[in-house]
């Protein structure tokens, strides 16, 4: 995926609770053949802890030949995390790394110092119709690791720590919560959980975390008397324990962690705590001095 700035829609839904600071309406972008609605950064809100970009594609329908086809393209000072609810996409990148990503498992790209890479509907896919549908967030790195080597972690569904049952479900996609760990490697404190509850189920979403939100896939929930339908990023004050319930089946993401020691620049795929090290990305990847991935021809010039 990628970012260029936009106008951010304006939200009339309410805030009574104390602890909520921000409802974010996500804007819709067209990205060539299928929309994703973009809830960071926003306008009042750069981050999230160190989440600085949440993307929310799907459900979208391919026909026969069809599929995603993002060209291969550079990062530096992130980390990108892919996770479907829906479909396949075929990951390459310049470390020459190929796997592909499925429902339910962790795909974490540290692009570091940089890294190119593609994102398409896997060949078999597209023999006939298909889905797609997930959640594409990047990871802004510390400013200490933002050079750091380039590395691609993969886990399956079945790998991840899932607590619940009786209409409640938590897959621990990053960090900890619920009492469980993720296996997955990070360089800063944050976390990542799939949260699906059946209707008039409830969850916490724990107080420990300096940084925290909901972003509320689909369904309704409500909070403190007031409700709030998907899609929406519920952004929340640290401080005391929020008590979320589902009026109707719902499927949120928790995410959050420790605030950044500042802000960052971005400027379309490039992450940094240094506009220079930006100028620098935009002239290397100008000049083809990242590396090339593995089978792939095309790729997506610098934007003028």
């Amino acid at each position: 995926m990628s970012w260029m700035p936009t106008e951010d829609p304006i939200t009339g839904d309410p805030k009574s609770c104390d602890a909520l600071e921000l409802v974010i309406v996500p804007r819709v972008r067209d990205l060539g053949g299928f929309n994703v609605r973009r809830a960071l950064p926003h306008g009042r809100r750069q981050m999230v802890g160190p989440f600085i970009f949440f993307d929310h594609f799907g459900p979208v329908q391919f026909i026969a030949g069809q599929g995603m086809d993002v060209r291969p393209h550079p990062h530096i000072g992130l980390a990108t995390v892919s996770y479907l609810f829906d479909g396949r996409i075929t990951h390459r990148d310049s470390e020459g790394n190929v796997q592909e990503i499925s429902p339910g498992a962790m795909n974490l790209m540290t692009a570091g110092k940089g890294i190119s890479h593609s994102e398409r509907t896997p060949g078999a896919d597209r023999d006939g119709k298909h889905q797609m549908y997930g959640l594409q967030s990047w990871i802004a790195l510390p400013a200490g690791k933002e050079e750091i080597a380039p590395s691609f972690q993969h886990y399956a569904a079945e790998e991840m720590p899932i607590i619940g049952d009786n209409g409640v479900k938590a897959r621990v996609i990053a960090g900890s919560a619920f009492g469980k760990t993720s296996p997955v490697a990070m360089v800063s404190d944050w976390f990542y959980v799939e949260v699906t509850l059946g209707a008039g189920m409830s969850v916490p979403l724990d107080a420990d975390h300096e940084e925290r939100a909901i972003y509320v896939v689909s369904g309704e929930v409500e909070i403190a008397g007031d409700r709030f339908e998907g899609p929406r990023l519920l952004i929340f004050k640290p401080g005391d324990r929020i008590t979320v319930r589902a009026t109707q089946p719902s499927v949120m993401m928790f995410l959050g962690g420790a605030a950044l020691e500042g802000p960052r620049y971005i400027w379309w795929n490039f992450v940094s705590s240094s506009k220079e090290r930006i100028e620098q990305a935009k002239e290397d990847w100008k000049q083809g001095r990242f590396g090339q991935v593995p089978d792939e021809s095309e790729f997506i010039p610098l934007p003028e």
